[in-house]
């Protein structure tokens, strides 16, 4: 079994950043993108690449996503890979962890450098930190609560940093779901990339489903409009009675953040009229657990 991660001996040269966790344990690194601290809940990542889709997908809110490959911002950053379909659900990832500093981004589609492109957006990173230590430790006892702090100056309080992370709540019982979704009801028939054309257009005519949006990313309502389907997109909360007076030919339940038992005290009700109504329903992420929810299922954190 893995052993908790120990502060490190040794520091690096020049030290800006570290990652302090709730059970005592100091990692420390070189600070990049946003300057400042988050706390959050530690989750790790394998993929290769789309890093910056990952970074942006409104399921990570309140998380801070560490990379198990090295050699990140190698495609730099755009504007067209972005996942958050609405203004709320620009509240991604909060910090991401790098084992490597920044790659030098070499890439036709890249508009951005990753550390600026993450300055904008508001997410602090930390490089040089042990991530297949790390990763080891989260696949042994669980995702743990840690503050992630980049401050250019190299002046920690280490102690008022552990206190930060141990006194924050966590995401179990947490309803996140309600603050990425979306205000509005909105329309999308935006399709799927493609080389040379780029995005595509649903087909005129095309059926159409309801969206329950705990927090959707562009990518799936992409993957709908390219299975022929337009979406309209609603809050998370719509009431089963105005989603099937909107007549769509079927639901989907979005992936999102956060606890699902927290999710499901008003959106079960919900799904529960909507499978009494005979619609097809299909559950992503978090979508397929308050289904499992509605249907007398119990959920677990991992």
């Amino acid at each position: 079994m893995a052993k908790a991660p120990n502060t490190q001996s040794e520091k690096p040269e020049p030290l800006t950043g570290v990652l302090v966790l709730a059970n005592g344990a100091v990692l420390y690194g070189m600070g990049c993108g946003a300057i400042g601290e988050a706390r959050g809940e530690i989750c790790f990542n394998t993929a290769m690449t789309g890093y910056q889709e990952i970074l942006t997908d409104p399921s990570y809110a309140e998380q801070i996503v560490m990379f198990t490959f090295p050699h990140i911002g190698n495609t730099g950053t755009n504007a067209d890979d972005e996942e958050a379909a609405s203004a709320n659900a620009k509240r991604a990832a909060c910090g991401t962890i790098l084992r490597e500093d920044i790659t030098k981004a070499s890439s036709w589609r890249s508009q951005q450098g990753l550390d600026g492109w993450l300055k904008n957006r508001g997410i602090v990173g930390l490089c040089g930190v042990d991530t297949r230590a790390l990763t080891g430790f989260i696949r042994a006892h669980g995702m743990p609560n840690g503050v992630i702090a980049h401050h250019p100056d190299g002046v920690f309080d280490i102690e008022a940093l552990t206190q930060k992370a141990k006194a924050w709540g966590g995401l179990v019982g947490a309803d996140i779901a309600a603050d990425v979704s979306t205000d509005s009801t909105y329309d999308w028939t935006q399709a799927r990339w493609t080389f040379p054309q780029g995005y595509g257009e649903v087909d005129a005519g095309a059926k159409k489903v309801v969206v329950i949006d705990y927090g959707v990313k562009r990518n799936i309502l992409r993957c709908l409009a390219g299975a022929g389907l337009a979406s309209m997109v609603v809050p998370a909360d719509m009431g089963a009675d105005d989603i099937l007076a909107l007549k769509p030919d079927g639901v989907v339940l979005a992936n999102g953040p956060g606890d699902p038992a927290a999710t499901a005290k008003y959106a079960v009700p919900i799904v529960q009229d909507l499978l009494s109504a005979d619609i097809p329903l299909l559950g992503i992420c978090l979508g397929h657990q308050i289904l499992a929810l509605a249907l007398g299922a119990k959920t677990m954190k991992m």
